[in-house]
């Protein structure tokens, strides 16, 4: 069943105080290279990176220090040169604050980079050629999902999809580091997109932009003017329209299926900071080191967009930045609605850092919870056209399978609903625990199949062993019982034939 909402004349998604400037007006500026960066070997979607480095050893920027493990993972690039100083578990950027591995490096000051392998002619070049330098430079989705780029290219090509829709619609509040990117780079990311029509076979690529980002629209417009096959598109400010499905049917008029994948309906997305990644791994031969990270929140001294290192621990980049005005009630790294809550600073900047919001009390207030109203503000916001307080009200009553059947799979955890609800009921929260209820639930069933197929097997084996055995205990019975009876046979054979003592006389 299809839950997908329509657009065209619906009302869906909401309208938050997007709280952008003057972080956005901000010019963009590059941090300094910090003494030590702390480099997570899992800042990806896949399988985590392994090491092919050992403490002490001298790297260059831009040298491989991890490479990738299976069909989805990403390598690891050093962000500066220097000397790889520990290979341990820290603090990773997660609500948790649980610890995972990291590899440290000590810069050297010197910032070297290793020698680039640049093509003569980089749109010239093979399809998967493209896909492999990508590959190879570590590149993942930077809008957040952080995806290995060149497998959903590879996916692209193997689909054969008509339409590369590239996301530059930055919809959640506080955060402007693409609307930056593509002021300030459109030229770049132009030159990525042209490579990624090549890697994907896409005949056209459409850039969706929300239409409060009139600098951002004009300065994508130049750059693309001498390409026919890219557009550039206004959609509605609103939010999610960030999120793939929705950005599919504001740019093409298609409804993905909830069971099926963007590339089953010819289309494929990427985000523009993605965009412009691809550009410095083929035209630059450049890995992806470093990236554009939206610094902001009214606990911020100096709210701005900044050019950050992976690895650098957010806490010398507030030190950078002059530091904080008053104390921030919450980290959040990411966007307010789909952000991840922070336990302190002292966790590193990760490919997937959009951004880093320092919210005062007055931005992080929290309200208790009250009785739901049933007064539906909920399912006009959801762009899924779910049943939120029908979902939420079956996960209270532990009916997982009632919220499953009502399509909770299909929620995106955009917090539409939550932010809308006038009893501040905690809805995203709900979903979560009963997705991962779910899932654990289903784990729990593979496992006892595996388990049960394992028993099953084990008997099939013990009951063959046995039979194997009646068998050759049998065929050894038998095979004694004919040689037995062939002496037999043979004594009275020889019995017969040998004459007595009176038949000689």
């Amino acid at each position: 069943m299809n839950l997908f909402k329509t657009f065209l004349g619906q009302h869906w998604g909401v309208h938050p105080a997007d709280h952008k400037r003057p972080a956005a007006d901000a010019v963009v500026r590059r941090v300094p290279m910090p003494p030590r960066l702390y480099l997570m070997l899992s800042q990806h979607v896949g399988a985590p990176a392994r090491p092919v480095v050992l403490v002490g050893q001298k790297v260059k920027k831009g040298e491989l220090i991890a490479a990738a493990q299976g069909n989805i993972s990403a390598p690891l690039h050093a962000p500066t040169s220097g000397v790889i100083s520990a290979i341990v578990e820290i603090t990773a950027p997660h609500a948790s604050g649980l610890p995972a591995m990291a590899i440290t490096l000590d810069s050297d000051g010197e910032d070297v980079w290793i020698d680039a392998d640049v093509p003569a002619d980089p749109y010239a070049l093979a399809p998967a050629d493209i896909a492999a330098r990508v590959a190879a430079a570590g590149v993942v989705g930077l809008g957040g999902a952080t995806f290995p780029s060149s497998v959903k290219l590879n996916l692209g090509r193997r689909s054969e999809i008509d339409t590369l829709l590239i996301n530059g619609s930055e919809c959640e509040p506080y955060l402007s580091c693409d609307d930056r990117l593509m002021r300030d780079r459109a030229h770049e990311i132009v030159s990525g997109i042209r490579l990624m029509l090549v890697a994907t076979g896409a005949k056209v690529a459409r850039v969706g932009i929300e239409d409060n980002k009139p600098e951002a629209i004009a300065a994508m417009r130049e750059a693309a003017a001498a390409f026919a096959e890219i557009e550039v598109m206004p959609v509605p400010a609103r939010y999610p329209m960030g999120s793939d499905r929705q950005l599919i049917v504001e740019l093409t008029g298609r409804e993905v299926p909830s069971d099926a994948r963007a590339a089953d309906v010819g289309v494929i997305v990427h985000n523009v900071g993605t965009a412009q990644a691809v550009h410095n791994a083929v035209c630059l031969g450049r890995p992806l080191v470093s990236r554009l990270l939206t610094l902001n929140g009214k606990a911020v001294a100096e709210p701005g967009n900044y050019e950050v290192p992976i690895g650098m621990l957010l806490s010398d980049l507030i030190a950078f930045t002059g530091g904080t005005r008053g104390e921030a009630a919450r980290i959040v790294m990411g966007g307010p609605m789909m952000g991840t809550v922070l336990p302190h600073l002292r966790v590193p900047v990760v490919k997937g850092t959009s951004g880093i919001l320092l919210l005062d009390a007055a931005e992080a207030a929290a309200f208790e919870p009250e009785a739901c109203i049933r007064c539906g503000s909920c399912v006009k916001a959801c762009p899924m056209g779910l049943l939120p307080l029908e979902m939420s009200a079956r996960i209270r009553n532990d009916d997982l399978d009632g919220a499953a059947d009502l399509g909770l799979a299909d929620c995106i955890a955009c917090g539409c609903c939550a932010y809308v609800c006038p009893s501040h009921i905690p809805l995203v929260q709900y979903f979560y625990h009963a997705k991962g209820d779910i899932s654990a639930r289903e784990r729990a069933k593979l496992r006892g199949e595996a388990t049960k197929k394992l028993a099953l097997a084990r008997q099939d084996r013990l009951e063959r062993e046995a039979r194997e055995k009646a068998e050759a205990a049998a065929r050894r019975k038998a095979e004694r019982a004919a040689q037995q009876a062939a002496q037999q046979a043979a004594a009275a054979t020889a019995a017969v034939h040998t004459p007595n003592q009176g038949e000689i006389a």
